[in-house]
């Protein structure tokens, strides 16, 4: 199994205060987002991925994903990685660990990619 990139809740606080330039891509379901996401997420479910690898290409920043636990997030890294597409950080722990950490979520989505 290949190895990918991840960021901790930490780094990923620091990076969102900081103002640092990146995109923030939530993956889970329409149902798990009505939980809440996190602060400037975009959202784009799992499944559709395959189907937007431009978004994923075209961009010149990092690209965190996201999803419940990590697992997901994960996975999506490294079909992006097999696709030859680089610049994709999996969010350790994912929403859980962020909320648990005490960090705030916003209600909806920046933007849903579609």
């Amino acid at each position: 199994m290949s190895k990918i990139k991840e960021i901790s809740v930490a780094d990923l606080a620091r990076m969102l205060a900081n103002q640092e330039h990146f995109e923030l891509v939530d993956i889970r379901t329409p149902v798990e987002i009505e939980r809440g996401v996190l602060p400037n997420a975009k959202s784009l479910s799992m499944h559709l991925v395959p189907l937007k690898l431009r978004f994923f290409s075209d961009s010149p920043r990092q690209i965190v994903i996201y999803c419940r636990t990590g697992s997901r997030s994960a996975q999506v890294c490294r079909f992006l990685n097999a696709q030859g597409i680089n610049n994709v950080i999996s969010l350790r722990g994912g929403a859980v660990r962020w909320g648990g950490e005490g960090h705030l979520m916003d209600r909806e989505p920046q933007e849903i990619i579609d």
